[in-house]
Order: C-alpha cells, then structure tokens, then sequence
C-alpha cells in the first residue's frame, strides 16, 4: 500500500524519475518548489492583501488523502457487479491491510462470519456453503460503466497512478492532465468535479482497415463518498440464536428463481431491519444483538447421486422446458415418498445441520445460545419427520413423561419394543427381542422370514407384522438420524405436513403429543398458500375454529381487511334487523287475542326486555358474546407447549383481488414477509425473556 503523503510521493516521483507518464516528471521538481516556496513567501509579504490571497490559494490547493472502500465483484449471467461492503467490514478490511506485511496472508471473517476474505490473494470465500470465489479490491477511484450506468472500481495499481496525478493537479493547480490506462483508455482530469474516461471504438472503413477513435466519454468519480451506492452499516458481532433453514422442492426458493442461500440473506436483512423496529430498547440496552440465519440445502446433493441421468433417458423429448423444470422440481415429492430416495434426503439433511453446527461453534467458541429450525414447503415435512424420530435423552426433565405418550398414533411413536409388545399383548417374547438386540427401528425392518427365524409363533407373528405394516403406512420407511443438538423451536412456512399425514393414514394427533427434543412448533402459511395446510384441526377435530391471525408488523390489520370485515358486520347488523322486523310484523299479524293474564305476562317481559336493552346500552364497552368466546383459549394440546400453532399472514391488498392469480406468490412469500420475521424473532428472543417495545394488535 502506498503512502499518500504529498511531500512522501513528489520526492519519490523526483527521485525516479520514470514509470509515469511524461507531464507527472516535468510537474515533480514543480510541485516540490511550490511546497517549499510558499511558506517564505507568504512570510515575506507585507501587503495585508497579499497575505489573503496566499491563505486562500492554500486552502484552495491544499491535498486530502483519499479514504478507500473495499468491494467485491459478484459475476451473474457472465456480468460483473461490484458491491460494496458494509462500512463495519470495509473498516475492518482496511485495518488488517494497514497491519499486514508485504507478503503475509491475513484472512479477515467479514458479513458475520460467513465469508472469510484472504488480502493476499484479494479473495472471499464462503465459510458454510459452496459458493465461487468473489475478487476483492480496495476501491478509490471509480468510472461508470457502459450498459447499466453502475460505477465500476479502477485497479488498484491504475488508482494509485490517478491518487498521483490528482494531488499534483491539486497542489500545483494545474490541470488537464491526461493518463492512460492499462486498458490504452484515455482519463483526462478537467477538474476537481470534471474528470472523464475516453474508451477507444474500433471503426472499419469500407476497405477493411481499421482506427481506434474516443467513443463517448464517461465520468470518473474519487472516492465512494462520490458515487451513488447504498453501503450498509454492518451487523451486530454479538449471536443470540442461530437458526438452520431447510428449502423445499428444487434448487430455486422463490419467484425470482433464486437459491435457498440468496433467499436466506434477505430473511436475515430482514430480520435485522425488524430489530431496529421492534426491538430497539433491548439493543440501545445492549441486551441482544442479533439472530443469525444459515440455509441447508439438500437438493444437490439428491441431484448428484445420478438420478438425473437416469431420468433423462426415459424423459419424452416434446415440451422439453417443462419437462425438464418437473423433473428437477415436482418429482422431489416422489423422491421423499421413496424408500431409496428417503434415506438419501434425511441424511443429508441432519449431516449438513450437524455440520453447520459444529463448523459454527468452532468459529463462534463463546456462543452460548440455542439452536431453531425452519423449513418451506417440503422442508418442513423433513424435519417434522426428522423431529418426531429424535430420542429423548434420559437427562430430559420429560423424558419419563413423553415415553408414556404412546396414543400419538401418527408414525411419530418414540416407544420401546418392550412397549409396543405390552400394546400387542405379546409381552412374554421381549427377551427373544432383547437378546437379538432389536430396537423399534430393526423392529420395522422386520419381515416375516425374520420373525420365524427368532421362533416367534405364527399368531403373535401375524400380529407384529401387522403392526409393522400400519406404522409403515403413517411413515415412509427410513432410519432417521439424530441431531447433536435439541433445537428450541421449530417453524414452518407453507407447509403440507397436515395433508402428508393425512394421505399416510393418520386422523388424528394425540394433544398430549409433543416432538421429542423440541418444545416450540409454529405453523405459518399465507391464506392463498396451494401447498399450506393446517394442524390444529388434527388435535382438535369436534371444534371448528381460526387461525390466529399474524398482526402486521406496523401494528392493527391492514385497511383493507378492516374495511372488509366492516362491511361484513354492518350486512349482518342490517340482515338481523330486517329479519327482527318482518318476525315482529308476522307475529303481530298473527297473533290471536290473548287473556288479560297473558297480556300481563306479555307486558312483563318487554320490560325485562327493555331493561337488559337499557343495561347494554349503559355499557357500550362490554364485547359481545362472539368476542367473549373468542377470547377464551382454545385447547390445541401440547405440540407447541399447549399455546396456538397456525398462524395466518394478512393477504396484501392487491391480492385480495384475484386468490389464484397470486397462489404461487403466496407459495413464495415468506423470504420477505416482515409479519414472518417478526414473529419467529418475537418467539426466539421470548424465550430469552426480551419482549417488542410495543405489543402489537
């Protein structure tokens, strides 16, 4: 890195005396006498006047150092845009340059802690997914590019040459100064605010020869402070809860066909712009810094195990857009339902969770806080299967609890094989069973040649068969392996767990079942979702009731809906009234003469009745009924601790125009839905004991 003192650089440029172009030699000695003259005669005038004018000349002349920015190039569809980074990461970048020697390699954790960058090789690697290389530079001068108007950084090299030539320009007051780059491009300095890039254009006569002339010139800046480019201010060092975020089906997450790692990054800019918002007190408080979000993809890996190969001699060659995007996105559903295929998802899934987690703790040793999980869409499904087959560790307060829990019928029973032969009445063969060392998982496995061959009879034979062929219909057959850790909560977005247990057999969950080692279950789904379907009604199937509905993260419903349900309350006031008084004018009509007795009675209760009107009129406050009951809690059992477990998003007002027109979109959603960032941050951090600075309604 070179020094950008002025006297440091115009005694260098004297000295050598080559390497720059002609009018930087001929200024050098210039400038060096300038620096050296002006403080004698400044002091050897006598004019008040003069004095002014030598102060303003030094004011107007005097050299600022530029401040440099680090960037890194991203390459989409062959194009290059370069990003800046945060201010946190570019200062921290800037202060191990300045600390490096020449030839050692520094490697600086940047966006925190997914990235690491080598200065040496001016390199950023990604640290917890694969990911190509990014070019790293450390930016001063800028020119802007052709084809989108973006600033593009010069070289570094090229940029210390234009630092020079500028402060000569500056000092001496001299300008017009023209370089040329690596690239034989023109840059011609005008003045401090004018400076421009001349590319050359290739123009061919019609006898075929060619000559290069100055196309058209575009603006070269000095300093990102110059430029228009959002540079954000960084992230909080500080890990409160890491979260693992499993995708769905194919390799594209969203409508924009981005991949479950881009997806993820705007869950989590989201997530840090909703804790500026809402949680503002705790941070000024510096009671918590921040969540941090890492994606875990599988499709890949399913992808890589030759399928596609297979698939592809067998594919129809018409349509062969569509058919190729079925294969690589709608048959993961048949992969999952698949035996084979099954094994190969669920093992990626918990290898590649462990492996996060392990790689975060080596990166992160004073991390003390609890692990979440979340899935889309197909996602989901995997770690609800995932969860429901974790052992419960005996150190668990409720362990002995959840192994009596062996009424969840739903292919999630965590019961012994001692336990499923106490079920089937069979209880005299558990040491045949624990002398061939067989738990539930071999239990399952089990054919009937297998059973024979243990001695087991032909009656208790058909029975165990029987049971192992019902619990292989509630689940597909796969042996599930555990997580080195106990996730706290677990969320889903647009999920089919609902309709897969359904279509496995399952009717109803038990309400005193919970997920083994995860106490938190959240169901969120927008109300256009196609793939969406709810839980609560398998808990508690005799009651018809709502989602809770997720508050918007600015507070109250959106207009739309309360003008909606508006309308709604306001036809039914006027559809009771019309009916009360068609029911009054008939029964008047009809009504036959009545005894006096009667006539009392009748007067007696139209005055209770115009008493209780009186006494709701003296209370305008009091809710009706229908809130009454609304606000009673509903008893959803104990898969989320005994507290609600679908949650419905507000539907945007354009949506509500047209529910198939945006039923993808509602698929698609969740990455930037702040209403459901807010409410997984809200549910994290209320396990910590850290509530909104504002309940919202």
């Amino acid at each position: 890195m070179r020094d950008c003192n002025p006297s440091t650089q115009l005694s260098r440029i004297k000295g050598t005396g080559r390497g720059r172009s002609t009018h930087l030699h001929s200024n050098a000695g210039s400038v060096m006498s300038a620096v050296e003259q002006q403080p004698a005669d400044a002091s050897l005038s006598s004019n008040s006047s003069s004095s002014f004018e030598v102060i303003e000349a030094d004011a107007a002349n005097k050299y600022e150092a530029v401040v440099p920015h680090w960037f890194y190039c991203k390459v989409t569809d062959s194009r290059e845009r370069w990003i800046p980074f945060s201010t946190q990461d570019s200062e921290k970048l800037e202060a191990a340059q300045k600390m490096r020697k020449d030839d050692e390699e520094l490697v600086v954790p940047i966006s925190g802690g997914r990235y690491d960058v080598h200065l040496k090789q001016r390199q950023c690697y990604a640290v917890y997914w694969e990911e190509e290389v990014s070019e790293v530079r450390r930016c001063t001068w800028f020119y802007k590019g052709e084809k989108d108007n973006k600033y593009v950084p010069y070289l570094e090299s090229f940029s210390e040459e234009l630092e020079e030539a500028y402060m000569i320009a500056v000092t001496l007051d001299e300008w017009k100064k023209k370089l040329e780059s690596p690239n034989r491009e023109i840059i011609i300095l005008h003045n401090p605010k004018l400076m421009v890039h001349y590319h050359p254009v290739t123009v061919s006569d019609d006898w075929g020869s060619s000559s290069a002339e100055q196309g058209r010139p575009r603006t070269v800046k000095r300093g990102v402070e110059n430029i228009s480019v959002d540079i954000h201010s960084g992230e909080p060092e500080q890990i409160d809860h890491l979260v693992f975020v499993v995708h769905g089906i194919g390799p594209a997450c969203d409508i924009r066909f981005r991949s479950i790692i881009q997806c993820v990054n705007d869950f989590r800019a989201v997530s840090l712009s909703m804790l500026q918002a809402h949680f503002k007190k705790a941070q000024e408080q510096q009671q918590i810094g921040r969540v941090e979000f890492l994606p875990v993809n599988w499709h890949s890996r399913l992808h890589s195990t030759g399928v596609d190969v297979d698939l592809e001699r067998i594919t129809l060659p018409s349509i062969n857009r569509l058919r190729h995007f079925i294969n690589d996105t709608i048959l993961d559903v048949f992969f999952y339902n698949s035996a084979t295929y099954c094994q190969t998802i669920v093992d990626t899934v918990a290898s590649e969770m462990n492996r996060l987690y392990l790689l975060f703790l080596q990166r992160n040793p004073d991390y003390k806080g609890r692990v979440s999980i979340a899935g889309h869409s197909l996602g989901s499904l995997i770690l609800f299967d995932l969860l429901t087959n974790q052992k419960a560790s005996s150190e668990d307060e409720d362990g002995k609890e959840k192994e009596s829990q062996t009424g969840a019928r739903h292919g999630a029973d965590a019961s012994s094989v001692k336990e499923i032969l106490e079920k089937l009445k069979l209880s005299e063969y558990s040491t045949v069973f624990e002398k061939e060392r067989m738990d539930r998982q071999a239990l399952l496995l089990c054919t009937e040649q297998n059973l024979k061959d243990m001695g087991i009879p032909l009656g208790p034979r058909m029975k165990i068969l029987h049971y192992i062929s019902s619990e292989r219909e509630t689940q597909v057959s796969a042996n599930y392996p555990q997580l080195i850790y106990k996730p706290a909560i677990f969320f889903a977005f647009g999920s089919p767990i609902g309709m897969f247990l359904t279509v496995r057999g399952v009717k109803r969950i038990d309400p005193s079942y919970s997920l083994p080692t995860c106490k938190g279950f959240f169901n969120i789904f927008h109300p256009f979702d196609p793939v969406a379907y709810r839980i609560e009604p398998m808990i508690v199937p005799d009651m018809e009731f709502e989602p809770m509905l997720l508050p918007h993260h600015k507070g109250r419903k959106r207009m739309h809906l309360e003008l909606k349900e508006g309308l709604t309350r306001m036809s039914m006031d006027l559809k009771n009234n019309l009916l009360g008084s068609l029911r009054v004018a008939w029964q008047s009509f009809t009504r036959a003469p009545l005894p006096a007795v009667e006539a009392a009675s009748t007067e007696s209760e139209t005055e209770s009745q115009n008493c209780s009107d009186g006494q709701t009129e003296v209370k305008p406050n009091e809710p009706p009924a229908a809130a009454k009951e609304e606000a009673s809690p509903i008893n959803v059992g104990m898969l989320n601790g005994g507290h609600r477990i679908d949650y419905v998003l507000q539907e945007k007002p354009i949506e509500s125009f047209n529910e198939y027109l945006f039923a993808l979109q509602g698929h698609l959603c969740y990455w930037e839905s702040e209403d459901t960032v807010l409410l997984v941050l809200k549910e994290i951090y209320q396990t910590q004991g850290i509530m909104l600075d504002q309940p919202l309604q």
